[in-house]
């Protein structure tokens, strides 16, 4: 493929509301950073409460007309939505690597994760239908039916800015619902772009918004009595303040945190295909995913083997411009978050692991002001070190040492999150119990990043999810709906007088 185009649009980026781009009340701006230059490339306007009101008054009146009209003609306004994004998939990938900073490539396929859930909510109709019993009672028939909540919300991070908004919005217009998106405002291009093509796809006006802003915004929904519902994906404390705060006001709420994901590598696993693995999930995306493997735990005689070879990779990945067709890992999304990874390399050095490759001072040719820190791989790291305690969310690799499978899987599940964890095994039955015995929501064996696919569902345990339904598949179309059952008989099977007694069969 040629080189791809870059996005530099240097414009404000502001809401969507009512169908329309619209800059709103707020006074406030902010940089948006383009991390491989270390240059602002535009500004945000920041949502105030009013604005948020407005999305939600939009969202109010629109939503009644959209949660009557048939299934199977709003799943055929997100199949042409679908037909969109296909088109110009690489366009919103282009958005992402620029305020992000992820490669282009890594960009194309967060696009298409994106597009996968957005091909599951095309299938909704089928999901929504209920159950219908006959005779439940004497002349009595009982049925259920899901109903679209009304007006939601989801609040999504910088790491995936147009694949996290969709585990949640496609789900959730399908089954019926107004949808209000507060996505992050270190990346907030991809928002405008997928509201302007959901528009296109015949989506009415005032059913999809979006906010851009920070605490202010996301008060605004969280306290809002007509917003029914928040979807939520970032760090563990904000996930807790999003689920107790909207539980507080009677809201549904699902709100994924942080992780610390393990990969276990056993004596008998494929030398070179844990080697892949360990650099692609703990290096891709310079470590910012949600399900990157951010520690090895290495068990007996295969951390003396593994060390080297992942020191070797370590040095030699290729850092650069996003862009770039060859690179390998991007930049970090700001400085201060580069700063802030660096800091804890710094605190693993001084509570005493082994610092095998240094990551910091990295620079990239031409590319001097950019936010470029290199792979960092530790080794000798324990279950006390803050390196290990921690999110680091960057590309930093903890190497553990464990004697056997017991103490590695007592690590993992001592651990308070619990989002994803891998087992690189040759062996079926280590790999049989380790998936049934840890105690965390998503496994991989032999996989290192076991994210579901779109009709299974992505969830964490423990610390790593605040609330019972996981994001989109089946889990996604009952958070967004709920039930509703009727009981119906005829008045010519009526009996005659008061019934004082509980209804049974009879």
């Amino acid at each position: 493929m040629g080189a791809p185009e870059a996005f530099t649009q240097s414009t404000d980026v502001g809401h969507w509301i009512g169908g329309q781009r619209v800059s709103g009340t707020g006074t406030r701006r902010q940089a948006v950073w383009n991390p491989a230059t270390g240059t602002v490339a535009r500004e945000v306007v920041l949502a105030s409460t009013a604005d948020v009101d407005a999305a939600v008054a939009a969202a109010r009146a629109a939503q009644p007309a959209w949660g009557d009209t048939p299934p199977i003609r709003r799943a055929r306004v997100m199949n042409n939505f679908l037909a969109l994004l296909n088109q110009h998939r690489d366009k919103l990938a282009a958005m992402i690597t620029a305020e992000h900073g992820k490669v282009f490539t890594d960009a194309q396929g967060e696009v298409t994760r994106g597009i996968d859930i957005v091909e599951f909510a095309c299938g909704v109709p089928q999901l929504l239908k209920g159950d219908y019993t006959d005779q439940v009672s004497t002349g009595i028939d009982n049925w259920t039916l899901r109903q679209p909540l009304g007006v939601v919300a989801g609040i999504t991070p910088f790491n995936f800015p147009c694949m996290v908004p969709m585990w949640m919005f496609p789900v959730a217009l399908a089954c019926g619902n107004a949808f209000i998106l507060k996505p992050s405002e270190r990346d907030p291009s991809p928002s405008l772009f997928m509201a302007e093509l959901l528009k296109q796809a015949g989506l009415p006006d005032g059913v999809f918004s979006v906010v851009q802003g920070d605490k202010v915004a996301v008060d605004a929904l969280l306290n809002h009595p007509d917003v029914k519902a928040l979807s939520f994906v970032g760090s563990t404390p904000i996930a807790q303040y999003i689920y107790e705060t909207g539980a507080h006001h009677g809201k549904r709420v699902q709100a994924l945190g942080g992780a610390k994901n393990h990969m276990v590598v056993m004596p008998d696993a494929d030398l070179d295909q844990a080697v892949d693995a360990l650099i692609g999930s703990a290096y891709g995306s310079a470590g910012e995913r949600c399900m990157a493997i951010s520690v090895a735990v290495l068990v007996g005689d295969i951390a003396d083997r593994i060390v080297p070879l992942l020191a070797e990779r370590a040095k030699s990945l290729k850092i650069m411009n996003g862009m770039e067709l060859a690179a390998e890992m991007g930049p970090i999304v700001t400085r201060e978050a580069r700063d802030r990874i660096e800091n804890y390399i710094g605190v693993g050095v001084t509570e005493g692991a082994t610092l095998v490759v240094d990551g910091r001072g990295c620079t990239v040719p031409g590319h001097e002001g950019g936010f470029f820190t290199g792979g960092t791989l530790f080794d000798h790291v324990t279950p006390q070190m803050r390196i290990y305690k921690e999110e680091i969310f960057g590309p930093v690799l903890a190497c553990v040492r464990v004697p056997d499978m017991a103490t590695a899987l007592r690590l993992i599940n001592d651990h308070e999150f619990g989002n994803g964890v891998a087992c690189f095994t040759s062996d079926g039955g280590v790999a049989r119990e380790f998936a049934r015995r840890v105690q965390v929501g998503m496994v991989g064996i032999n996989v290192p990043i076991p994210v579901p696919m779109a009709w299974h569902g992505f969830g964490g345990w423990k610390k790593s999810l605040f609330g019972d339904m996981h994001a989109y598949g089946e889990e996604g179309v009952r958070f967004y709906t709920k039930q509703k059952s009727v009981m119906q008989r005829w008045p010519d099977s009526i009996g005659k007088g008061a019934e004082f007694v509980m209804p049974t069969a009879k």
